[in-house]
């Protein structure tokens, strides 16, 4: 990944260009600018042809004075002390309000999710997805198949990769409990232990700030290039004391739209860096707890590193944008609402395709009326992969149940002749059957009779 080229410096732009009647009609020609759907960084602005009338530089300098006059400060400082800052522009206008919408703030909220029947199996699948990308954008290699069949199953992790997916989902769980309690120092620890457990090479540095000797700068495995050299270890206590009271709403002095808040504190732990290691997952777990704080509840199914993973350079991009643009947090926060509005879409969009799959389903097997949601929902699955084994352990983690609900639906489905079985060692595994539609069907015609 390349770092932006710096805009031009804007003490020098001033002095270029705020004199004489040319100032004015730089004035002017931008402000007549229709809103853009982009927040456009100089890296990407002087690549582009400018509004007739005017150079690269001039319209860099209007675009930066309009910008300016709407930039609000928070607490978080870089190095050298200066406020991190944030403008709304409309385009973030727009996203926030489909997040309201789409999110748990509406009455716009899929049936499946408010259904008690089928909630805990879309809330599973949520926490088994967000485990497994937001580990895969760290460079954990177990396919999502594997990683799966790991979760499902509770055996324990093989190697580093399997063993951050089982840490993040475990913290995903927790973060669901820890909602309602403010953020602390402890908690923040607590959560990068969890995240961590296991997988680094120093096992003390869990749930600890890195030290002055363990210096940490994020570059190219491939070049000695520095993409962020993080803020010194003997700041990291002061600062995130002021994370925790950004993040519980006590500053700044003015209102700070939740799920923008919930953002910056992704943003925030992640420009501190104040770990070893495990910094990307510690800060995004902060951010789901940020949004369920914030009764953004719906969060629980939703995936964002899923999102993430598809774009990884757009997302260090907007790190860096901001960085390189005099701390302008709005690139990351354009980027994060775009990342959130399309994780909500597709939690939409999923669960419309799981319900017209169901449906379609139905109309052919009817012999489903025989069955709970769950055992439906393992039927479906056992339809479109024949020989598929599934224990206890599973099909109790699949669906959030106790394990004796989990012990009979199997034994139910097994005394009909939906699964076959075997013991492996002490261990009941139950695989579905090459002909399993029409073992269904044969069930049909008897509950007729």
């Amino acid at each position: 990944m390349r770092i932006p080229q710096k805009p031009p410096p804007f003490t020098e732009l001033v002095r270029q260009l705020t004199s004489g009647e040319r100032f004015d009609a730089i004035l002017e020609m931008t402000r007549h600018q229709s809103a853009s759907e982009h927040y456009l960084h100089w890296d990407k602005l002087k690549r582009l042809k400018p509004p007739e009338g005017l150079s690269l530089e001039e319209w860099w300098f209007g675009t930066k004075l309009q910008r300016m006059g709407v930039l609000k400060s928070i607490p978080l400082q870089d190095k050298e002390g200066e406020p991190f800052r944030f403008g709304i522009p409309d385009l973030v206008q727009k996203e926030l309000h489909a997040i309201d919408v789409g999110a748990g703030r509406s009455i716009g909220v899929p049936e499946p999710i408010t259904n008690p029947q089928t909630r805990d199996r879309y809330l599973i699948r949520s926490l088994m997805e967000e485990a497994i990308t937001s580990s895969q954008l760290e460079g954990a290699v177990t396919t999502r198949e594997v990683a799966k069949e790991m979760i499902r199953s509770g055996r324990p992790p093989r190697d580093t990769s399997e063993q951050m997916i089982m840490n993040n989902f475990v913290t995903m769980q927790r973060i669901t409990k820890l909602k309602d309690e403010p953020l602390t120092p402890k908690m923040v620890f607590d959560i990068h232990r969890l995240v961590t457990e296991k997988t680094l090479e120093d096992p003390t540095a869990a749930g600890r700030f890195r030290r002055a000797d363990e210096k940490r700068v994020i570059g190219d495995d491939f070049s000695d290039v520095v993409y962020h050299d993080p803020p010194p270890a003997q700041e990291l206590e002061g600062r995130l004391n002021a994370m925790c009271d950004f993040a519980n709403a006590k500053s700044p002095n003015f209102f700070v739209h939740p799920v923008l808040r919930s953002i910056i504190l992704h943003f925030w732990l992640a420009y501190d860096h104040p770990f070893w290691d495990g910094n990307g997952r510690t800060a995004r777990a902060l951010f789901y707890w940020s949004m369920l704080h914030n009764d953004y509840w719906l969060f629980e199914f939703i995936s964002i590193s899923n999102i993430l993973r598809k774009a990884p350079i757009k997302y260090g991009r907007s790190f860096l944008y901001t960085e390189t643009d005099d701390n302008d947090l709005t690139y990351f926060i354009v980027a994060q609402t775009k990342v959130i509005r399309r994780a909500i879409d597709e939690l939409h969009i999923y669960i419309d395709r799981k319900t017209a799959e169901v449906r379609e389903m139905e109309s052919h097997v009817r012999a489903l009326d025989l069955f709970n949601h769950r055992q439906v929902e393992l039927i479906r699955h056992a339809l479109k992969h024949p020989h598929q084994q599934y224990t206890v352990a599973s099909h109790q983690k699949s669906n959030n149940v106790v394990y004796q609900t989990a012990r009979t639906d199997l034994l139910d489905l097994r005394k009909r002749g939906v699964v076959d079985w075997k013991k492996r060692g002490r261990q009941m595994v139950f695989i579905a059957p090459g002909d399993l539609a029409q073992r269904l069907r044969k069930l049909e015609k008897q509950a007729r009779q």
